[in-house]
C-alpha cells in the first residue's frame, strides 16, 4: 500500500470517528484532506457530501455528490443523498405507511411487490393481492395477504381482480412495477377499472431525479425509468383526474384520485397516448419540472387534504 493510500485512509478514519461523534467541521476537514490526497476517489466526496449536508450546506452537499457520480455514476449512495436533498421530509414508504392508516382500505393491489417493504405496510384487516413475477419476500406479511407470481398483464388478462379480493372494488393501489411509461399506464387502466371513484391510485417513480437516471433502460443503480411521462399523459388525456406527486424521496410518490372506471379515453388511444410520450424527451421538463409533474408538497397535513 502506497504512502498516499495510507495518509488519505488515515484521514477517511479520522473523519469518520468525528462524524460519528456528531462532530461534523472537524469531519469534513478530514475528508477534505484525504480528498487532497486522492481527488479521485468517489467514496471520499460523498463522505464530504454527508458532512456538509448535516451541517445544512446542501447546495455544496450537492456539488460533492455530483463529483461522487463523476468518479463512478453507480454510486448508490450519492444518488439517494441528492434525493433527500431534492425531496426533503418522510419518505415514500413512510407516506405509504400514513396513507394505509388513514384510509384504511378494505381492499389493496399492489403491482411490483419485489421484497415486500411496500406490501407489509397494510393493515391487517386489509385484503391484499400483491403481483409480481419474481417476488423476493423479506418483510413479514398480514394473514390476509396473497402474492401472485406473474406479470400485471398476466395477471389482469387471466385471473378475476375482483374474485382475489373477496368481491370487493379495489380501495387502493400501489404502482411500481417495470419502470416503464407504458406498462404504468397499462397498470392504471386496468386498476381503474376495477375501482370506484372514491379510490386511490399511488403511482411510484413520478418524480425522477435527473436525465441519467430517467432513462427507459437502466445506466445507474438508481433508476426511476421514464414513469413520469404517465403524470403527462394522464393529465393531458384524463384531465378529470386528481393527480399530485407528492415530493418524497427517492423518487416521488403519485397519489391520483376522481376516478372514472367507465372511461375509455386512455384504453381508446392507447397506442397514440404511448406514440406520442415515448417519442417525448426528457428536456421537455427543463422550462417547469416541478409543474408539469404536479409536484406536491411533502407536508401530512396537505397531502391528508388531496385524500379526502
Amino acid at each position: 500500500m502506497s504512502t498516499d493510500t495510507e495518509t488519505a485512509r488515515m484521514h477517511r478514519a479520522a473523519g469518520l470517528a468525528a462524524f460519528a461523534l456528531g462532530d461534523f467541521v472537524r469531519a469534513l476537514e478530514s475528508f477534505e484532506l484525504a480528498l487532497r490526497v486522492n481527488p479521485a476517489s468517489g467514496e471520499y466526496h460523498y463522505l464530504a457530501a454527508s458532512a456538509y449536508r448535516r451541517l445544512g450546506e446542501d447546495r455544496a452537499a450537492w456539488k460533492c455528490c455530483e463529483r461522487a457520480l463523476a468518479c463512478d455514476r453507480n454510486f448508490l449512495d450519492a444518488h439517494v443523498l441528492m434525493s433527500e436533498i431534492a425531496l426533503p421530509g418522510p419518505r415514500y414508504l413512510d407516506i405509504l405507511d400514513r396513507i394505509h392508516s388513514h384510509l384504511r382500505p378494505a381492499s389493496y393491489l399492489e403491482i411490483g411487490v419485489f421484497q415486500g417493504a411496500s406490501i407489509s405496510k397494510a393493515r391487517p384487516e386489509t385484503l391484499v393481492v400483491g403481483v409480481d413475477p419474481s417476488p423476493q419476500i423479506a418483510y413479514p406479511m398480514t394473514l390476509r395477504t396473497r402474492i401472485v407470481q406473474m406479470t400485471s398483464d398476466e395477471y389482469f388478462a387471466n385471473c378475476d381482480v375482483r374474485s382475489d379480493l373477496g368481491g370487493l372494488p379495489i380501495a387502493l393501489a400501489f404502482v411500481d412495477g417495470m419502470h416503464h411509461f407504458e406498462s404504468a399506464l397499462r397498470d392504471f387502466i386496468q386498476i381503474e377499472r376495477h375501482s370506484t371513484p372514491s379510490s386511490t391510485v399511488l403511482v411510484h417513480d413520478c418524480y425522477p431525479l435527473d436525465r441519467l437516471t430517467a432513462e427507459r433502460e437502466a445506466k445507474t443503480t438508481f433508476w426511476s425509468g421514464d414513469v413520469w411521462k404517465l403524470v403527462l399523459a394522464l393529465r393531458k388525456y384524463r384531465p378529470g383526474l386528481s393527480v399530485n406527486v407528492i415530493a418524497t424521496a427517492p423518487t416521488g410518490l403519485a397519489v391520483i384520485r376522481n376516478l372514472d372506471p367507465s372511461s375509455r379515453a386512455l384504453i381508446g388511444h392507447y397506442g397514440g397516448i404511448v406514440r406520442e410520450f415515448l417519442a417525448l424527451d426528457y428536456s421537455v421538463l427543463d422550462t417547469d419540472k416541478a409543474g408539469m409533474l404536479a409536484l406536491y408538497p411533502n407536508d401530512w397535513e396537505r397531502i391528508k387534504a388531496i385524500l379526502e
